[in-house]
C-alpha cells in the first residue's frame, strides 16, 4: 500500500510538471513573475499577486486559527468537565465534516456584506482568512486534543505533586511533550489551508492584485485555476499546471520545515 501511494503521488507530480513544462520553456520562469500582470490572451502570465495572496489567506488563517484551537484542545482536556468536553468534541467533529462549499455560501450572503458594511467591497483577504481559519480551526483542535491524549499520564501527575498550577502543568509539560503532534496538525491545517478553493474563490473577490490591506480583493492560485481551466488552451492551459507546480512546492516546503523543526514525528 505504502508503494502504490508513493506511485501515485509521483504519477501525479510527473504529470502535472509535465503539463506545465511549456509553458515553462516557452515563456520562461521570469515572466511568471515579472510580466505586468496575468493576461493569458495578451501574454502576460504573471503569478506574482496570486501566490502573495494564496500566501497572505493561508497563513492568515492559520495564525489566528492556532490558539483557537489550541485552546479549544486545552478547554477540553484540562478544564472542562467531562460531559461538557465530550459535547464540545462533538461540536468540533460536526464543523469539520461541513463541506467547503457551505463555508463559502455562508461567507458569500453573511460575512462578505457584514465585512462590506464595515469598509467595501467586502470580498476581501479578510473575508477569506476568517473562512479558512473556521475550516481549519477543527483540523487543529482535534489533533491537538489526540496529541494531548497520548501524553503519558505520569507527566501530569509528577508536576502536580511538585505543586505546578494547572496552567503552569498545561505550557510547560504538556504543551512540550505534545510537540510532534501539534506540529503535525498545523501542517495539516495549513496544507489545507493551501489548497482550499471553493470557500476562498466565493468570497476573495477573485481580483489580481497584491492587496494593499485586509478589505482588498485578492485571487488564490486554487482559484484562479478553477476559474480558467475549463476554457483555457495552449500556453495559457500550461500556464495554469504551472499554479500547481507552485502549490506542490509549496506543500514539499512545509513538509520540509516540518522535518526539520518536530522531527520524523511531526510530520503526517
Amino acid at each position: 500500500m505504502a508503494a502504490i501511494a508513493a506511485t501515485l503521488l509521483l504519477w501525479i507530480a510527473c504529470f502535472v510538471v509535465a503539463e506545465a513544462w511549456p509553458a515553462i520553456a516557452q515563456v520562461g520562469i521570469n515572466s511568471f513573475v515579472a510580466d505586468a500582470s496575468w493576461n493569458p490572451t495578451e501574454g502576460l502570465y504573471n503569478l506574482w499577486p496570486m501566490l502573495v495572496g494564496t500566501l497572505l489567506v493561508s497563513l492568515g488563517a492559520v495564525s489566528l486559527a492556532i490558539p483557537f484551537g489550541l485552546g479549544s484542545a486545552v478547554f477540553c482536556q484540562f478544564y472542562a468537565p467531562p460531559l461538557i468536553a465530550n459535547l464540545y468534541r462533538r461540536l468540533i467533529e460536526l464543523l469539520a465534516g461541513i463541506p467547503s462549499v457551505v463555508y463559502g455560501f455562508w461567507g458569500l450572503v453573511t460575512l462578505v456584506p457584514l465585512i462590506g458594511r464595515l469598509h467595501p467591497p467586502g470580498p476581501s483577504l479578510l473575508a477569506g482568512i476568517i473562512i479558512l481559519a473556521l475550516m481549519i480551526l477543527p483540523t487543529i483542535a482535534l489533533t491537538a486534543d489526540a496529541s494531548f491524549e497520548q501524553v503519558p499520564p505520569s507527566y501530569r501527575q509528577g508536576t502536580e505533586a511538585l505543586g505546578f498550577s494547572r496552567w503552569g502543568t498545561v505550557w510547560r509539560v504538556m504543551v512540550p511533550a505534545a510537540r510532534s503532534g501539534l506540529g503535525t496538525g498545523v501542517v495539516l491545517a495549513t496544507g489545507r489551508a493551501l489548497g482550499e478553493t471553493m470557500a476562498v474563490l466565493m468570497v476573495c473577490g477573485n481580483v489580481v492584485q497584491v492587496p494593499d490591506s485586509l478589505f482588498a480583493p485578492v485571487r488564490t492560485l486554487t482559484a484562479n485555476i478553477a476559474l480558467e481551466m475549463a476554457y483555457a488552451l495552449d500556453l495559457h492551459r500550461s500556464a495554469l499546471f504551472v499554479s500547481g507546480v507552485v502549490l506542490l512546492a509549496l506543500v514539499a516546503g512545509l513538509i520540509a520545515a516540518a522535518e526539520v523543526l518536530f522531527g520524523r514525528e511531526g510530520v503526517p
